[in-house]
This record gives structure tokens, sequence and C-alpha cells, in this order.
């Protein structure tokens, strides 16, 4: 078997920020593990939720950082450096409120958009070289400070479209396990048709 690819889901731990926006990260591993039928485990050394599983040959590790997200570095570090994945193994899960809700777009590299939790894992893997995949929780129209958006809930026509884009982002990560970056990108970039019901309530 092939090295061990990293997958991360950036969220914050504990009940109190289940199912809001910032845990699209947190979602997404845990749709991943659902759909492997593979179960967590409390990972000490990293303080992580850790998840594994193989798929197309290659062994995925999930991993649920539980330092909160503007320490999300220490526990990928921590992980990496254990398992001897190098960034190019790497695929790191975030929400992105510049990205429309229901669109999934993965990127090589890039910077942190201002996403603490991106921020730190750059600072923790020495560079930007770790693969990327945001997921859209769009913004509250002219709204410029976020903190309360990103942090709130998904509304219930939300969470549909939400369920549809973290399916899409799912295919896409297991697309990125077994064929690599680039046909995850071109196949699977982009955004989800909003359900009819949704439509009518935006």
């Amino acid at each position: 078997m092939e090295n061990s690819l990293l997958v991360v889901g950036l969220g914050n731990p504990g009940r109190k920020y289940e199912r809001t926006r910032h845990n699209a990260g947190f979602m997404l591993v845990e749709l991943l593990a659902e759909r492997a039928g593979a179960g967590w485990q409390d990972d000490q050394r990293s303080r992580s939720r850790v998840a594994k599983f193989s798929l197309g040959g290659r062994r995925a590790i999930l991993c649920q950082p539980q330092t909160f997200m503007n320490c999300s570095g220490e526990a990928v570090r921590a992980l990496a450096d254990f398992y001897k994945i190098g960034p190019e193994d790497v695929l790191v899960v975030v929400d992105d409120a510049d990205l429309p809700l229901g669109a999934v777009r993965m990127r090589p590299g890039g910077g942190s958009g201002g996403h603490n939790g991106l921020k730190s894992i750059a600072a923790h893997l020495g560079g930007q070289g770790f693969a990327r995949q945001r997921i859209g929780i769009g913004r509250r129209e002219g709204a410029r400070e976020i903190t309360g958006h990103v942090l709130g809930a998904f509304a219930g026509d939300e969470m549909k479209v939400l369920e549809l884009a973290l399916a899409k982002a799912a295919d896409q990560a297991e697309c990125w396990l077994t064929a690599g970056i680039d046909r995850a990108m071109n196949e699977h970039n982009g955004a989800i048709e909003a359900p009819d019901d949704a439509k009518e309530q935006q």
C-alpha cells in the first residue's frame, strides 16, 4: 500500500459549535468516515479525533483537530510527523465565507484567505504547499464583521443546500484520494444546484 494521505476537516470541538458554519470541515470528514464505515478514535498524541480507511489502494487518515480552530496546525503537524506525511499529501477542508453557499473549490495551494485555521497549519507545516478544499458558506449581504455569522448555525433551508454541497465535496475528496488533485479539481470544482424549495426562500 502506498503512503498515507491525510484529510483534515477544520472546526471547533464541543456541542456548542456543532452544525455551525465554521464547522463545515468537521462535517465533511464525518461524511467521508460514514461512507467508508470508518470509526473515530481519540488520538491523544495529536489532540485529534482520527478515523482511518483504505480507498483505491491508498490509506486515508481523517482528522478533526480538537485544539480549536486557531491552533489546528499543532494537531496536523503531530499527525504528519508520526505518519511521515509530507504537505503534498495533506488536504485541508475549510469553510469559506467568500464563496456562496453550495460552492466547492479545491486548490493545490495558495494563501490563507484570512482563515485562522489555514494560517496555523501553514505555520506548522512550514509553508502553503498543502491542498485545500473550500466549502462555501456565504456571508450576510453588506456585512463586514463575520464572526457571528461563521459561528452561527445553518438555517433549515441552508442545511438542504449544505447537504448537497457536502456530498459533492465528499465525491471530490474521494477523487483526490484515488486519482489526484488535477482530476478532483477538473471534475468537481463548482457549485451545486440549489433545491427548488430552498430557491423559493432565497
